[in-house]
């Protein structure tokens, strides 16, 4: 008998630590080559790590809802030969914080707050908020008091505190650390608020005056980062509360970002599609007996947007403090349904060097293993651009929320017959459509109305010139 250590396995990049979330299989079982063992989650995606060989499960290192990192031992399997391999739980070690240089003088304010955090009592996991030794780890090391990590919010499963979250709340505290508060003031002696030096203000410092003992108070940038309070809504009875999934609150969060991060503005375009609506039905039932595979309208417009970005290189771009990256790549992501009713967005990487079959069989493969749980980390990692398609639901057109860091995205609203005028050899005259409207969301710190309308016009052009004589 030997034994094998079943590992967490890279999962893409800047994905370094997955939470478990359910163990398939239990102490005993036999598992088979390739057979998930158990169920993660990370910040990206859901997943299974199966097992790369048969045997029998005799040991689990972690439980349900430990944070595991990248490449630690999950669980031994014992397969049939070999020696037996001394295996034994590793420790998580925190990955080093690095702070950024700050003046002399607020860093050795800094230094003070530190070390006076270091005296107080080490932080614990307290009711409702669970704490992985990871974060506690760096809690004690950077002298983060329990009051003060209660109150990070948590990105992390039940809005737990993950590692980038204290890393975050560090590097903000780092270029803002809060000066404690002076002792009391004499009544008799006069109050006033302390004005603050440049250097003092730019890393949230206040610097009392020689004189009169200032009061602590927030300044305006403390405050506007506070996270506004909840006012608390009545429940009567027969009111169901339903706790937000854990895709559901991620969904939440970076919603509420882009909407935070982007100056968000629409331009809206009908598209007549009637072409592409014939040539579909003509050559549908052949592709799938030839091809095995469903010809839908998506691989057409998402072909259509391909070509766009391809002719308008500046809505492929990211945007990072005041400088822009324009990308190389056109990687396009589609948005597509998870099992639960919830979206998530797979990209179709290099989407320019594919032609339409290629990118058939790639929106096939991704909108497939999307609704059956089953998409990597790498799937829905590296986009440039997204198409959304609100008609799936029946809506005309919508207003989509762009998925950062990118700085657009294309909503595609439900093909509906259509009266319209037609332009004729002998004058216009009024004929039945297949039309549909198309709304980009772009991201007005960087694409003006220019450009986003232009954008959304020639993927227009390039629909409503469809070959109806195309083979595929």
């Amino acid at each position: 008998m030997s034994k094998f250590e079943l590992k967490l396995p890279k999962m893409g990049e800047s994905v370094a630590e997955a939470t478990i979330t359910s163990w398939l299989k239990e102490v005993g079982d036999t598992i088979e080559a390739d057979e998930a063992v158990l169920e993660i989650a990370t910040d990206k995606v859901d997943s299974e790590v199966p097992s790369e060989v048969d045997g029998v499960l005799v040991e689990k290192l972690f439980n349900v809802d430990d944070v595991v990192q990248v490449g630690q031992i999950l669980a031994i399997i014992e397969t049939e030969g070999g020696d037996n391999v001394e295996v034994k739980a590793p420790e998580a070690a925190p990955e080093p914080i690095i702070e950024p240089e700050t003046p002399k003088a607020v860093a050795e304010v800094a230094q003070t707050i530190v070390a006076a955090k270091s005296t107080t009592e080490p932080v614990v996991s307290t009711e409702g908020r669970f704490y992985s030794p990871l974060v506690k780890n760096i809690a004690k090391k950077e002298g983060i008091s329990q009051s003060e990590l209660d109150a990070i919010a948590g990105t992390g499963k039940d809005n737990r505190v993950t590692k980038n979250d204290i890393k975050a709340y560090l590097e903000s505290r780092s270029s803002g650390p809060v000066a404690p508060k002076p002792a009391a003031t004499p009544v008799a002696e006069p109050v006033t608020k302390a004005p603050s030096t440049p250097d003092a203000q730019s890393n949230g410092l206040e610097v009392p005056k020689a004189k009169p003992a200032p009061v602590a108070e927030k300044s305006k940038a403390e405050t506007s980062t506070e996270k506004p309070k909840e006012n608390p809504i009545a429940i009567s009875d027969g009111d169901e509360i339903i706790e937000m999934t854990r895709m559901g609150k991620l969904i939440s969060k970076y919603m509420v970002d882009s909407v935070q991060t982007s100056a968000h503005v629409q331009s809206f375009i009908e598209a007549d599609v009637t072409t592409i609506w014939n040539w579909r039905k003509k050559v549908k039932n052949d592709f799938i007996k030839r091809e095995g595979e469903n010809l839908t309208f998506t691989p057409i417009f998402m072909e259509a947007v391909t070509k766009a970005l391809k002719e308008f290189p500046m809505m492929n771009i990211s945007v990072q403090g005041d400088k822009v990256i324009k990308k190389k790549a056109i990687n396009v992501g589609m948005a597509a349904a998870l099992p639960d009713g919830n979206l998530i967005v797979p990209v179709i990487k290099n989407a320019d060097q594919l032609n339409l079959f290629g990118m058939v069989k790639r929106v096939n493969d991704l909108a497939t293993r999307a609704r059956e749980n089953k998409l990597n980390p790498d799937d829905i990692q590296g986009g440039t651009y997204t198409v959304t398609n609100v008609g799936t639901f029946g809506s005309i057109m919508g207003t989509p929320i762009i998925n950062q860091p990118q700085v657009g995205i294309l909503a595609l609203g439900a093909i509906r017959k259509m009266p319209a005028v037609i332009e004729g050899p002998e004058g216009d005259y009024i004929g039945i459509r297949y039309k549909m409207y198309l709304s980009h969301s772009y991201d007005h710190r960087v694409v003006n109305g220019a450009l986003g309308g232009q954008f959304v016009k020639a993927v227009k052009d390039y629909l409503e010139a469809w070959d109806y004589n195309r083979e595929i």
